[in-house]
């Protein structure tokens, strides 16, 4: 539970805006996996002006953020394969078991073009990083309890190279949740932006 936000995914995604000093005051987001709607309360507590909240499930979010005006809801959606419905300032992931390599491509395409692309005043991604389940990806085996912090610190910096090799982005930032996620597991947040052409 949180204090402040609806779940405890707003104050994962609090810990992170505050790490990469990103803003989201008058921006337009998108939150894939929306879930309950912790990053998306987090990010209209911050003063986003408006929220895409876009989740496979329905149902889910809670009636105070169903209810706010700047929030679109898009339940029984899938963010991985939907159009994009607005070119937006920043897009937030969490996407459960979903590796990295399948949900990023899907939130660059919904980012805007803009000449601040791959800095902070720029469109951005933030996304939920689970080693847990990266790693079962990778060696197609499933871990046997939590992931050592050696462990996680490997599979994350993988990722984030992968990411970098096989698509149009760099990683700007990586910082660890301040929460832990389900079963005392390390989790990152990774901050994203789109390549520059000949950068």
């Amino acid at each position: 539970m949180s204090d402040r936000f609806v779940s405890r995914g707003g104050e994962k995604l609090q810990g992170a805006l505050d790490e990469f000093h990103v803003s989201v005051q008058g921006r337009v987001c998108a939150d894939f996996g929306c879930n309950v709607g912790g990053f998306t309360d987090c990010m209209l507590k911050a003063g986003a002006a408006k929220v895409y909240a876009i989740d496979t499930g329905y149902g889910e979010l809670a009636w105070t953020l169903r209810k706010d005006p700047r929030v679109v809801v898009m339940e029984q959606t899938n963010a991985l394969y939907c159009d994009v419905s607005e070119a937006v300032d920043l897009v937030v992931v969490d996407v459960a078991w979903t590796p990295q390599r399948l949900a990023i491509p899907s939130a660059l395409r919904w980012l805007k073009d803009s000449p601040e692309a791959g800095m902070l005043n720029g469109p951005l991604v933030i996304s939920l990083l689970k080693p847990h389940y990266e790693v079962s990806k990778i060696t197609g085996h499933k871990p046997r309890g939590p992931l050592s912090v050696e462990e996680a610190d490997a599979v994350c910096r993988q990722v984030c190279q992968e990411l970098e090799q096989t698509l149009p982005c760099r990683v700007l930032g990586v910082t660890p949740s301040v929460l832990l996620g389900k079963g005392g597991n390390r989790e990152y947040l990774l901050l994203l932006a789109k390549s520059i052409c000949g950068a």
